[in-house]
């Protein structure tokens, strides 16, 4: 039985008294935000990380005191590029890492973008799709074999995936009127999906996957939101808590939003969280499609988990981006 953590425990609590000396970890998206703490805590416990950015000196600058704390636990940070909204950069970093040929013992696909305008990637795909989605469904995929026996894969995730599931008749919006939160819950219920159908693929050797909510936190994620909207939503969240006797709504802190990506990451117990939903460091039970719940409810909608759904995107992605794993 793992400690108990909370939505406030911070990847420091998680992590107390870890050891990851001679773990190598891959996180995406290391430029700002949640991907610049998960790298900072574990390369602290002295794991390797290998740290993925699309803007490589903007990634530098935000992990100095990361690779200052790597030194001294004995750990290490690289960095290496990844631009998710391209297959070609996604292929090539993807090539790289399969040229070093060194094992990874778990890869956390942090990286992503939210409530973006309507556009697209350099492949032709929604952005939020592509990018959340895609992206990583390719790096991770090419990468598989590196996943020595008993690794694991966290994907980022969001309670935003009750926005919307996924639509594999029309995933960039061809015949869909475009809304910024339908494609981002669209996106971040593919990310739940996948972790779902990797995991199928590979428990056999011991290599398990899992989808986490980090909470609600100020981060660049939200750069694409106009101030006053998402005021508005903080608002709303505020009533809601009210109505039920409770105190406004507070942001998490960086380090409590990382939090659980390290938790299922490197410290809950791997049969726990394969092929599961977790959130506020622990494993988020199922609610029904219909349920109405409050947007700071916890809960993972059933179709997010569904297998044969799961199984059918990752067809469709493949179809997508035109390889087969």
């Amino acid at each position: 039985m793992t400690q108990a953590f909370n939505a406030t425990s911070t990847t420091d609590d998680v992590l107390a008294g870890v050891d990851l000396s001679g773990k190598r970890i891959l996180v995406t998206g290391v430029s700002a935000g949640l991907g610049v703490e998960t790298a900072r805590v574990l390369a602290a416990h002295g794991a390797h990380v290998v740290g993925a950015a699309r803007d490589l000196a903007k990634a530098q600058a935000a992990t100095r005191l990361a690779q200052e704390q790597a030194q001294q636990s004995g750990g290490a940070l690289e960095l290496i590029a990844l631009d998710l909204a391209s297959l070609a950069s996604v292929r090539a970093c993807a090539d790289s890492l399969t040229a070093q040929g060194k094992p990874f013992d778990l890869v956390i696909a942090n990286a992503g973008v939210m409530a973006t305008p309507f556009g697209h990637t350099a492949d032709g795909f929604e952005t939020q799709f592509g990018t959340n989605h895609l992206g990583h469904f390719v790096l991770v995929n090419r990468i598989a074999p590196l996943l020595h026996d008993g690794a694991r894969l966290v994907n980022l995730a969001s309670s935003g995936h009750r926005f919307s599931d996924v639509d594999l008749d029309d995933p960039n919006f061809e015949r869909t009127a475009y809304e910024p939160f339908v494609a981002y819950g669209r996106s971040k219920t593919a990310n739940i999906l996948f972790a779902v159908a990797f995991d199928q693929r590979h428990r056999g050797r011991g290599v398990r996957a899992a989808a986490v909510h980090p909470g609600g936190i100020h981060t660049e994620l939200a750069r694409h939101m106009d101030p006053s909207q998402l005021q508005a939503m903080v608002d709303q969240l505020t009533q809601q808590l009210a109505a039920e006797g409770k105190p406004p709504f507070q942001f998490k802190t960086i380090p409590q939003g990382a939090a659980t990506s390290v938790w299922a990451g490197a410290v809950a117990p791997a049969e726990e969280i394969g092929g599961r939903y977790c959130e506020n460091c622990h494993v988020g039970r199922i609610v029904p499609d219909d349920a109405v719940i409050s947007a700071i409810s916890e809960g993972v909608r059933g179709y997010a988990l569904d297998v044969a759904h799961a199984d059918a995107l990752w067809a469709k992605s493949e179809a997508m981006v035109g390889e087969r794993f």
